[in-house]
């Protein structure tokens, strides 16, 4: 029999492995993540999570009253999560330092840890922690309008009020607004206790109604509750100074003219030794066109100050753009309370 010879089986092999290769090569390999993410990819996102996108920059949310102090929490955002927490009110002297100090940084982690306001009391802080969930809902409310109106869809936003001081009891507003209207109106603090239960179960529905039927804060008081409708008409205009460039209509906005590069944004009241002060400003172009106090201290010398102070705050405001201002000589409780606030309105605008 003859043998094969030597270099042909050498071409036989050598071939039969080149083959083998090729198929090798043909073959389509198992998706592998972790392949993925070695190479820089992203891997596919997981069933149910939503890409991120959202607000960038300080939300600040209205202050909260407890029995021991104003509690005021503000955000700091990217890209829709919360990545800072801190209370720029919080209730002092006394006892209440210990527990501001010792409550506040753990309410802060808490707010960031959970990228809400269902966040579990201090003990031992019961209303300092309460007061810091109702700012903080209250900032995620704002952030929430300000996202809604940055995708331009339409969607619905809810936007709480200031809370409005009245002779019988605070009254504070939240409002939905879709597509440009007011859909929904509430009243989440109201006067209670009394003849004002009577009152209020009385007035606040017919309240709601009226502003969902003007669309604004246009609306008649309820006959035998003059001041709870002036306090809800009050936090109702608040409520719509808040919503976002774009993100409603003119009526609803209350920002005038429709034009969307324009808005009309109430800082939050300042709590001064003197009395409150509360800031109103209008943006147009990212730049400061009005600046008015819709809350100033009064009575007695207050008065002689804030007529003399005001005006050079508001001049200052516009001129500078920012809450970056001089105090005013002789009102320095004053020019405080004013760049406190209009700095709360600023936020809100991502200023």
């Amino acid at each position: 029999m003859r043998k094969s010879h030597p270099v042909r089986r050498a071409v036989l092999a050598g071939a039969a492995t080149v083959s083998g290769i090729v198929l090798l090569l043909s073959l389509k390999p198992a998706s592998d993540p972790g392949s993925a993410q070695a190479a820089g990819q992203a891997p596919p996102a997981a069933a149910g999570q939503a890409p991120q996108g959202g607000v960038n920059g300080a939300v600040t949310g209205d202050a909260a009253q407890t029995q021991y102090g104003a509690v005021q929490v503000r955000l700091t955002m990217n890209n829709g999560k919360i990545t800072q927490a801190e209370a720029v009110q919080a209730p002092k002297g006394g006892r209440s330092d210990q527990i501001t100090a010792s409550s506040v940084p753990r309410l802060n982690q808490a707010a960031v840890a959970a990228q809400s306001a269902e966040i579990d009391a201090v003990s031992g802080a019961t209303y300092t922690s309460a007061g810091y969930k109702k700012s903080l809902q209250s900032a995620l409310d704002k952030a929430k309008a300000s996202a809604g109106a940055q995708q331009g869809s339409g969607n619905a936003q809810t936007l709480t009020g200031d809370v409005a001081q009245t002779q019988y009891g605070p009254v504070q507003v939240r409002v939905t607004v879709a597509g440009g209207k007011i859909t929904k109106a509430e009243a989440v603090q109201a006067p209670k206790g009394g003849r004002s239960d009577q009152i209020t179960s009385s007035s606040v529905p017919r309240l709601n109604q009226a502003a969902v039927a003007a669309g604004n804060a246009d609306i008649d008081a309820v006959s035998g509750a003059t001041y709870t409708s002036a306090g809800y008409k009050k936090s109702l205009q608040s409520a719509l100074d808040k919503a976002p460039a774009g993100g409603g209509s003119s009526q609803a906005a209350g920002s005038g003219g429709g034009q969307a590069a324009t808005q009309t944004l109430t800082g939050s009241v300042a709590q001064t030794q003197y009395g409150p002060v509360q800031v109103r400003v209008t943006v147009a172009g990212g730049k400061i066109t009005k600046a008015e106090a819709v809350q100033a201290p009064k009575g007695g010398r207050s008065d002689q100050i804030t007529s003399s102070s005001v005006p050079r705050l508001n001049q200052a405001a516009v001129a500078a753009g920012n809450a970056q201002i001089d105090a005013v000589s002789g009102a320095t409780y004053t020019s405080a309370g004013y760049k406190k606030s209009l700095q709360s309105a600023l936020d809100q605008a991502g200023g």
